[in-house]
């Protein structure tokens, strides 16, 4: 004969199963997050557009570092492809800089054969968010609407749905050379910062680049 159960018993059982789908429902987000960051970030999107914008990342006294090296590089690339006429370069400078990132970006493209005249910098923001809405203002004061982000794979997504947040059409083409794409624990470790640097940033709407990979 079954006992009848209580209600204290009851309540436990609801709390406990709650408590599983809510566990559940997190791992459900959480993974998909991370499979999105992942997808995105081996796609690479070399649609026509206005400009493709080269996301900043540290510089030495107007040296880009060899992160912002190969995003520089990839972008010269696409520009040579006719994938877009003008480059972007973003990124602001750090307290003591004598260049912003986007000075650096400038200094490399024109030395390396971009005319000058087909580069625009932006040197505002101290984060990703703070930088694609630096380069909105500017894409949309030329009348122009599309760009390519350049940056590095595990950072197209959360990137991406930032330059769509300020009102860009925008796809990516991310870079796969350079420090952070050179060993697989390195990807895993970016990767994890970045799903949880997305989830914030969908969560709260701040910037999340002290979460995520560090652009400066």
């Amino acid at each position: 004969m079954t006992t009848p159960m209580t209600t204290a018993a009851r309540v436990r059982r609801a709390l406990r199963r709650g408590v599983l789908g809510l566990v559940l429902v997190g791992a459900l987000v959480v993974g998909g997050t991370a499979f999105r960051v992942w997808q995105l970030g081996r796609i690479d999107d070399r649609t026509h557009a206005d400009a493709v914008v080269v996301l900043g990342a540290a510089q030495y006294n107007g040296k880009p570092t060899p992160v912002l090296k190969a995003r520089l590089e990839h972008a010269k690339r696409l520009y040579q492809d006719g994938v877009a006429k003008y480059i972007i370069t973003s990124g602001g400078k750090r307290s003591g800089d004598r260049y912003t990132e986007a000075e650096a970006g400038v200094r490399w493209l024109t030395a390396n054969g971009v005319p000058a005249d087909h580069v625009i910098p932006v040197g505002e923001g101290s984060d990703t968010l703070g930088t694609m809405q630096a380069v909105a203002n500017t894409v949309k004061g030329r009348g122009w609407h599309s760009v390519v982000l350049v940056s590095d794979p595990w950072h197209s997504l959360r990137v991406r749905t930032m330059a769509s947040d300020v009102g860009l059409d925008a796809w990516t083409s991310p870079t796969h050379s350079g420090p952070i794409v050179q060993t697989r624990e390195t990807q895993l470790r970016y990767i994890l910062r970045e799903t949880g640097a997305l989830l914030y940033y969908r969560a709260t709407r701040a910037p999340a680049d002290d979460i995520g990979i560090d652009l400066g």
